[in-house]
């Protein structure tokens, strides 16, 4: 059997920068099985298979560990894929996912996610935690994943964590931010239980940067950046139960995948 399959550097505009994402068009579903086992196999952070539903498409999430109820930059890979394969120039796609309907618009080169809000609440700070970070948070909270608050954009830089510990934890995930230099927020996400040590940059995990920041900013819009080796930056709304989280697409690679 042979399957498309392309690779898109999501939230960066540049070559080598952002998260990349594999996105393989299917016009019928796999077993879970052969999904998990293609993720597995392009090691990236995730892989999403989308399938024409008439109105739209269905969207599936794979780390090479387990399939997600939501990702933010293999949805914008995909958006970036449909509009230059699959429907030339569109300006809208909406997505159906686990996380419910998913609505991506086209801002001339940059492409704009309609997420839902992941609102985070103060949390005793977990022993395992706080050893994995290396140093004390100004603030845990918790949502879909742990968020540790740090002073400043230097610390979140230097960070240097125990993924032993953030393995051991009862969430998937944990975000680390802190105030930015020269964006509002900045941030790190490491998810060893996904197979995913440290994620480039992570789009579910602003689902609950924005809404926080927005509170303690007194502002609707932000600037984000995701200090990963590889970096990359959001540009994010606050929209009542929604975030609007945008950014640009790099395409690396085009190709077929056989087995």
């Amino acid at each position: 059997m042979k399957l498309p399959v392309y690779i898109v550097n999501a939230f960066s505009r540049e070559s080598f920068r952002g998260n990349p994402a594999a996105v393989c068009p299917l016009s019928e579903w796999l077993d879970d099985a052969t999904m998990q086992r293609i993720a597995a196999q392009n090691n990236l952070s995730e892989t999403a298979f989308i399938l024409p539903d008439g109105k739209g498409y269905q969207i599936r999430w794979f780390t090479p560990a387990a399939e997600v109820s939501l990702c933010g930059h293999a949805t914008l890979a995909s958006a970036a894929v449909v509009r230059r394969f699959l429907q030339p120039d569109c300006q809208r796609v909406d997505f159906q996912s686990m996380s419910g309907r998913l609505g991506v618009e086209f801002e001339q080169d940059k492409i704009l996610l309609d997420f839902p809000v992941l609102p985070a609440e103060d949390v005793a700070a977990p022993g395992n935690l706080v050893r994995g970070l290396g140093v004390q948070p100004a603030e845990i909270l918790v949502a879909e994943y742990y968020m540790a608050v740090l002073d400043s954009e230097e610390q979140v830089r230097e960070l240097d964590v125990n993924l032993a510990d953030f393995a051991t934890l009862d969430r998937k995930g944990v975000i680390v931010t802190a105030p930015g230099d020269e964006v509002d927020f900045v941030s790190r996400f490491f998810a060893p239980l996904l197979s995913v040590d440290e994620d480039p940059v992570t789009g579910s995990a602003h689902c609950t940067l924005v809404p926080y920041w927005a509170q303690r900013l007194g502002k609707t819009r932000l600037r984000a950046r995701q200090l990963s080796p590889r970096g990359g930056d959001l540009y994010c709304e606050l929209r009542g139960g929604r975030v609007q989280l945008g950014g640009f697409a790099n395409f690396y690679l085009q190709g077929e995948i056989e087995f």
